[in-house]
């Protein structure tokens, strides 16, 4: 009862992984960085341009699956430096309004292509 979700308005996946899955109501968006899908490498201006990009890079995901920020239930903020909590925060309430999904944020030693950021979702797509 899964089925992966893909578009071409977000970068394909960078390994044996989905885009995101849909299980049921469900779906799960796969770590996204700051990748522009059209260049196919991460954008330049540090962590704020990178975490736009992600997120624009999600947003793109929803809207493939039939759903839209509104529908976020909780995410995972993976920063290369925790420095760059605040500013993060700065843009990921561009994004999300009203009743903020769950969180979490950890500080990790690397992050693929060496970006700054990833941001995972998961989305309820029920009534």
């Amino acid at each position: 009862m899964k089925k992966p979700v893909h578009t071409n308005a977000a970068p394909a996946a960078i390994g044996p992984y989905s885009q995101a899955i849909r299980a049921g109501d469900f779906l799960f968006i796969s770590g996204q960085l700051g990748l522009d899908p059209a260049t196919k490498k991460i954008v330049e201006g540090g962590v704020l341009f990178e975490a736009e990009r992600a997120l624009m890079n999600i947003g793109a995901i929803l809207e493939a699956a039939g759903g839209t920020f509104a529908h976020v239930v909780k995410t995972t903020v993976l920063l290369q430096s925790m420095d760059d909590f605040s500013r993060l925060n700065e843009v990921y309430a561009r994004f999300f309004s009203g009743e903020f999904p769950a969180r979490a944020a950890y500080q990790v030693a690397r992050l693929p292509l060496g970006a700054l950021v990833e941001i995972e979702a998961i989305a309820y797509l029920g009534a």
